[in-house]
């Protein structure tokens, strides 16, 4: 049957309708990041005092307020978009908060720990205050940057804020916190539901503030990480064939599978955001796996550290220096090349490491929806 003129064209131009906005970069002019150390560029630090060399001798050469030996996985999608690294909201020297801030800080959590960070090592700046941080930002950044002069270089113009991607960090420590209150595996999953719902309201909090595009990533295999399987009990019959404690890689599953649904709802509720999930327990347990594979040696093993069959002691951690008859020896000590390594401090990625989670993340393989970091701020229902 042979088309008018007429309807051909209406359908070309329906069509071009459709697929031009999905085929567009995104072109961010900020990111506003929410998380713990994988994702704290100075956070904590500021706060509480500076992670100590050897952390960032690989990129920066010198502290950088991450745990880690150099970038993060946020610092990859900063570069990604032009941006530069995200500065810590409490990091008030030399910070240039024009194309964005971090809020996260190392040891936060969803949901408001009852201890100290003497007491347990986890941050007060839960997520509920990041969000506090991030909507007072909102609001004084554009009451101070019309003084003019130096404050209008260094706050955001009004526009960032509804234009930027929103990236998300955190859960870890609410799993492994349950943990070292001697909670039963079942006591840990009990809570997961609520801390799903106090995530998600921040996220709506934050749309109705005016952002618009979330990504959001799960939490990695914990039960691989040296600190936890030098810490907590583990038979023999509890580690995997790769070495990984299964009980607590199927509590952060079991996080992940609510967190997922929690996308999904969320979609339903907010009907102008894009949010992509982003599956990056499945990159880092396949790179602790198959760490051979991927240029990689010592998956379970920390680089910087002191001691024992993980290379990981509470009391010595990386950057722990004594003193001997007057003189500062340094216990935790730097391995001989983290670019081989996966793991830093028996907590944390090194950069090696987060450059190849971020390499995975990077066009979407990893992502529900199936779509590239830089077409997060493109809304596709699924």
């Amino acid at each position: 049957m042979e088309l008018h003129f007429s309807t051909l064209l209406s359908v070309l131009i329906t069509v071009l309708h459709l697929s031009t906005p999905s085929s567009a970069e995104c072109t961010f002019p900020a990111i506003f990041n929410f998380g713990d150390s994988n994702s704290d560029t100075g956070g904590l630090s500021a706060a509480f005092g500076q992670a100590p060399p050897p952390s960032g001798e690989t990129y920066f050469h010198t502290p950088s307020g991450r745990y880690s030996d150099g970038r993060l996985v946020i610092d990859f999608i900063a570069e990604t978009f032009g941006l530069p690294y995200l500065s810590a909201y409490l990091d008030a020297v030399g910070s240039n908060f024009t194309h964005g801030a971090n809020f996260a800080t190392a040891g936060s959590t969803i949901r408001p720990q009852n201890t100290s960070l003497s007491q347990s090592g986890f941050s007060p700046i839960s997520l509920n205050v990041q969000y506090y941080q991030y909507s007072e930002f909102q609001k004084r950044s554009q009451v101070v940057r019309k003084r003019g002069g130096v404050f209008e270089k260094l706050l955001p113009r009004e526009e960032c804020f509804s234009r930027a991607l929103y990236t998300f960090d955190i859960g870890q420590n609410d799993l492994t916190s349950g943990y070292f209150m001697n909670m039963t595996t079942d006591e840990v999953k009990a809570y997961v539901p609520e801390l799903l719902n106090q995530f998600s309201a921040i996220v709506k909090d934050i749309y109705f503030e005016g952002g618009r595009s979330f990504w959001i990533h799960n939490t990695g295999p914990v039960g691989c990480l040296p600190y936890i399987l030098d810490r907590l009990l583990i038979t023999a019959g509890q580690i995997d064939r790769v070495g990984c404690a299964s009980p607590f890689n199927e509590v952060a599953q079991y996080f992940n599978s609510r967190l997922k649904e929690a996308v999904f709802q969320l979609r339903k509720d907010l009907p102008l955001a894009a949010i992509t999930y982003v599956d990056v327990y499945s990159i880092k347990y396949s790179l602790i796996s198959q760490a051979k594979k991927h240029g990689f040696v010592n998956p379970l093993r920390a680089c910087c550290g002191h001691g024992g069959k993980y290379n990981y002691n509470r009391h010595i951690g990386c950057g722990t220096k004594i003193r001997v008859n007057g003189t500062q020896i340094l216990l935790g000590s730097s391995c001989k090349d983290p670019a081989v390594m996966i793991n830093w401090d028996g907590v944390h990625f090194t950069e090696a490491a987060n450059k190849f989670i971020f390499d995975q993340i990077l066009d979407g393989s990893f992502s529900d929806p199936p779509i590239p970091l830089k077409m997060a701020c493109h809304r596709q229902d699924r």
